[in-house]
């Protein structure tokens, strides 16, 4: 059952969602080489309470942390230790959701930690590029092989590949409702989109090869040749003409001025 929200409800994720996108800037204050992941997990969740929300994520279907941190080859679903330290020229996919008066916020940034390869920032920015493009699609009375189709295309031009076991998703009462929303597909194709429907759209592209492994953890997911990845996610409205973004990375560019990709 795919679910058309009213604009009351939509005025309660826009608020859900902006809690995440000031959540993302403020974890990205402190990303930086010698920083644990569990650290930032721990001011993911600091932050999202002192909100009036909740962390989406934390114990959804078993998972222990609030924050998705996912580090270079992880594609999704890093999960936050103590152990885990950050390096100089590492990337770090920030994945986070919070919940508030009954509805979901969802969106995902990608931080460079230190100098990064300038190979890797080519992967992050087309990875961002598509997403947009993506969102361009999300319009009422196309489909969504259209959105799909337009990520796929971008990527795969320029020589990357785009992860199809994972996709993105409606959202409302429940994080994850109907329909999926993969990040490939043929114009034309799938579920026709209507205004009201609520998406995350979150393109997930590899440098390498699209195969994904799964850790024993369960969660933890890589790319099997270990190559990097890139995650960026915003949740959107569909809309008649154009697609109106719930999620926002405005607060993310104020933090990272000149370094925001």
């Amino acid at each position: 059952m795919i679910y058309l929200k009213t604009e009351d409800e939509i005025a309660l994720l826009r608020e859900s969602n902006q809690i995440v996108a000031k959540t993302l800037a403020e974890v990205g204050k402190y990303i930086q080489p010698g920083v644990t992941t569990k650290y930032l997990d721990q001011i993911g969740e600091d932050f999202i309470r002192s909100c009036g929300a909740v962390p989406s994520f934390l114990n959804y279907n078993g998972y222990p942390a609030s924050l998705c941190l996912s580090i270079n080859d992880v594609v999704v679903h890093g999960i936050p230790s103590v152990k885990t330290v950050l390096r100089e020229g590492d990337i770090l996919s920030v994945d986070c959701g919070a919940y508030k008066n009954g509805f979901h916020g969802d969106s995902t940034y990608t931080f460079r930690v230190g100098e990064v390869d300038e190979k890797v920032v080519n992967l992050l920015r087309t990875t961002k590029e598509s997403l947009y493009l993506g969102i361009e699609q999300a319009i009422d009375g196309n489909r969504l092989g259209d959105i799909g189709n337009a990520v796929q295309t971008h990527c795969q031009k320029r020589g990357y590949s785009v992860v199809r076991e994972m996709v993105g998703h409606g959202v409302g009462r429940h994080l994850h409702e109907e329909p999926e929303v993969c990040n490939y597909g043929k114009r034309g194709s799938g579920v026709l989109l209507k205004a009201g429907m609520v998406i995350a759209i979150e393109p997930m592209i590899n440098m390498g090869s699209r195969h994904i492994v799964i850790e024993n953890d369960g969660w933890t997911t890589r790319t099997m040749d270990r190559k990097p990845s890139a995650h960026f996610e915003h949740t959107v409205v569909v809309r008649k003409g154009k697609a109106e973004i719930l999620s926002s990375f405005d607060y993310v560019q104020e933090v990272l001025g000149d370094r925001f990709i």
